[in-house]
């Protein structure tokens, strides 16, 4: 069984930093292409950051270019989102996910297979 576990939201001033960590179990995050999306309250979907061993890639929404960096160690197993200079508009439910075969666009939901159950992340002005 596939597991991804997301962890280190919380609630934050604007300015202010957090990582995330999506630790897998069942599944080898190593070598494979996982990412991160996040959900805001009305809001569609949105894929935030990826990595794509495969395509030796990072990937970044423009919106977060510069603020935030996708990780990963091997050995726990675990792929962290390091966000700094939150910004309000950054609120929303955050989302860790697996694609086995990495051959879609990295930002469409639909192509990652596993997904975690979210973590929370609120940044106030």
């Amino acid at each position: 069984q596939v597991l991804l576990v997301e962890s280190g939201g919380g609630s934050v001033q604007a300015g202010g930093a957090l990582r995330l960590s999506c630790a897998a179990s069942g599944y080898t995050a190593s070598g494979n292409c996982m990412a991160w999306f996040r959900q805001a309250p009305g809001k569609e979907r949105e894929g935030v950051a990826a990595l794509f061993p495969q395509r030796m890639r990072t990937y970044y929404a423009d919106s977060v270019k510069g603020r935030f960096t996708i990780s990963q160690d091997n050995a726990k197993n675990t792929v962290y989102l390091q966000m700094n200079s939150l910004k309000p508009e950054d609120t929303a439910m955050y989302y860790c996910a697996a694609d086995r075969f990495c051959g879609g666009s990295w930002y469409i939901g639909s192509n990652y297979d596993y997904w975690g159950q979210g973590t929370q992340v609120t940044v106030s002005s």
